[in-house]
């Protein structure tokens, strides 16, 4: 048994930048951060090495491991507080945008490209957003700062190497089974090794559970069991499309990333464009229970001659519904079904015609698959109604404001899937209905990406250190 000040669970944004604004404060609290996966540098995707995906085991290294998903991500830090989750409104839009600044800075003293995109050209934003508002959609204006999927390894490196230098005890390899309470207070958490083995209780006090994405339906179980307060979150729902470069060209040159929304007829979710890989990858991404997603990859050096989008459908439940994340599970497992454990991938006009895409048809297209082990076949045998149709609506609604995008050709990969824990109920502090604990970043529900979560951890600490003066 041990003892903290301290202790972080899960090495994502959240959780080390909660760390590294105490240490920049001079906070000699003792912390700890225990982490599922490995340290950065030696985590490792054998299929960068060529090759299809191996579903390694006992987690997927993508997603796992110092940095989460950020060390293997594009890397693009989203610089407007309009992106990124509902922070915001639990502590101001102001505050946010400040923290923002403030994180960003951080993220520049550790390596990451001055450059910005999506500055300047004013004149280009506003033909563009003129398109936009006659197609029905909002565009949102969004700096990027793109690490790029190699940079962002290097940058979290860095990162890793300065928690340790200043005291942070990191240890890899081990998970979180469930917290402490002493009534409704808590007081640590127990740990294991991934598998199951090597049980130990961890005393803090103050815990932080910051598990990200990967950790959303463990937590959402979590608070089901101990009764922490929560509420049913939002699961979106989607797929990945992949179009040549020359289609994207004056969105990427103008915007980078073209940050779109919609409410397509007849349903009017709230359906949107995020993580937009010009000249990037497809890639595949693997859940403990065997589900393959997919995402997108962008580096700095390596070019496609492809740009990769999500477009991903919001799906917000009501009463007596409280499952959100298992219903997005069941339908990523159909889809996998499908694909034989593969992604599927599907040419739109195919959808349109009502056939599935064959091999071969992919071979002669103008587009080819950037992910080369996807498997051809029909999406929409798997995918929901509502949530097809508000894509395929919302891709003519795009190509409205990008001619081309609606192209017979356009690839749409399946199942895209974005898991956001039930909601955290907190109040502006971040204090949860049970003393001594606390949610942060995407497991949290409140913020969705890099930049949002990170700008969480930042809170944290400042909050930590305001009740210690």
């Amino acid at each position: 048994m041990k003892k903290y000040d301290i202790c972080i669970v899960g090495a994502g944004p959240a959780g080390i930048f909660t760390a590294i604004e105490l240490i920049r404060n001079g906070s000699d609290k003792k912390i700890v951060i225990i982490e599922k996966g490995q340290p950065v540098e030696k985590r490792m995707c054998p299929k960068t090495l060529g090759g299809e995906c191996r579903n390694c085991k006992p987690y997927c290294h993508i997603t796992t491991g110092f940095s989460g998903a950020g060390a293997f991500s594009d890397g693009k830090l989203s610089l407007s507080h309009e992106v990124g989750g509902e922070l915001p409104s639990l502590i101001g839009e102001n505050l946010a945008q400040e923290l923002i600044d403030y994180t960003d800075k951080i993220y520049l003293e550790f390596g990451a490209d001055e450059h910005i995109e999506g500055l300047g050209n004013q004149e280009k934003v506003k033909e563009i957003r003129k398109k936009a508002i006659k197609a029905g959609l909002k565009l949102v204006d969004c700096p990027i700062r793109h690490l790029g999927t190699e940079k962002a390894q290097e940058l979290y490196l860095a990162i890793e190497n300065y928690l340790r230098e200043h005291g942070v005890e990191l240890i890899f390899g081990r998970q979180c089974d469930n917290i402490i309470l002493d009534g409704d207070v808590c007081k640590g958490v127990h740990i294991e090794d991934t598998k199951g083995k090597n049980q130990e209780e961890i005393l803090a006090d103050k815990v932080i559970i910051a598990t990200g994405r990967r950790g959303a339906e463990w937590l959402e179980k979590i608070c089901a069991e101990h009764n922490i307060a929560h509420a049913p979150g939002v699961v979106d729902i989607g797929v990945r499309v992949e179009v040549r470069n020359e289609i994207m060209e004056e969105i990427n040159d103008v915007l980078y990333e073209s940050k779109l929304i919609g409410y397509p007829a007849p349903f009017q979710n709230k359906v949107r464009i995020f993580c937009q890989n010009p000249g990037g990858f497809v890639s595949q991404e693997n859940y403990d229970n065997d589900l393959a997603v997919v995402n997108g990859h962008s580096y700095k050096e390596k070019k496609s001659e492809n740009t990769n989008l999500a477009i991903l459908c919001s799906h917000s439940f009501t009463e007596p519904f409280k499952q959100p994340i298992e219903y997005a599970q069941k339908v990523g497992e159909l889809t996998n079904m499908l694909g034989a454990g593969h992604i599927l991938v599907q040419r739109y006009g195919d959808i349109l015609a009502g056939k599935r895409t064959w091999e071969r048809e992919l071979s002669f297209s103008n587009v080819r698959p950037t992910l080369k082990d996807a498997v051809a076949g029909d999406i929409t045998a798997a995918m929901p109604y509502r949530a097809m149709l508000n894509i395929i609506n919302f891709i003519k609604s795009v190509d409205e404001v990008v001619p081309g995008f609606a192209g017979y050709e356009t690839l749409l990969y399946s199942p895209e899937l974005k898991f956001y824990s039930n909601k955290i109920k907190m109040d502006k502090h971040l204090n949860t209905s049970i003393e001594g604990l606390h949610c942060l970043g995407d497991s949290s529900g409140w913020t969705r990406g890099l930049m949002m979560a990170s700008v969480m951890g930042v809170y944290m600490a400042r909050n930590i250190l305001e009740q210690n003066k």
